[in-house]
C-alpha cells in the first residue's frame, strides 16, 4: 500500500490568532436565566431520598435479632411468606411497567 502524499501539511495556530474564551461573549440574551428542569422520575427519586432521611430505611433491631437466631440456628424460614412476598413484588414491578408505558 501506498501513501499518498497529495495531502497538504497542517498549518499551526498560534493561541494569539483567535480571540480568548474570556473575550468571547456568550451569544444568549443576558436576561434569560438559566433554568434546569428534572424529569418525573428525578423528582421521585428526591422525595425518596429526602424521606430516608427522615427516617431510617433498616430496622437495626429486627436485623440484629435476625443475626442471631440465624448465628444460634433458631432462624425459621416460611417458604409460604417468601412465595406471597415475591408475588406481591412481581405484580408491584408489572404495574409499575404498564403505568410508566
Amino acid at each position: 500500500m501506498k501513501i499518498d502524499k497529495s495531502l497538504q501539511p497542517v498549518s499551526t495556530v498560534s493561541v494569539s490568532d483567535g480571540k480568548r474564551r474570556a473575550d468571547i461573549t456568550p451569544s444568549t440574551d443576558a436576561s434569560q436565566e438559566n433554568s434546569v428542569h428534572l424529569s418525573p422520575n428525578a423528582a421521585k427519586l428526591q422525595n425518596i431520598d429526602s424521606s430516608s432521611a427522615n427516617g431510617s430505611i433498616v430496622n437495626t433491631a429486627r436485623v440484629a435479632e435476625i443475626k442471631q437466631a440465624i448465628s444460634e440456628g433458631n432462624f425459621q424460614i416460611n417458604p409460604e411468606v417468601v412465595a406471597d412476598r415475591l408475588l406481591e413484588t412481581v405484580k408491584e414491578l408489572i404495574q409499575s411497567k404498564k403505568g410508566a408505558v
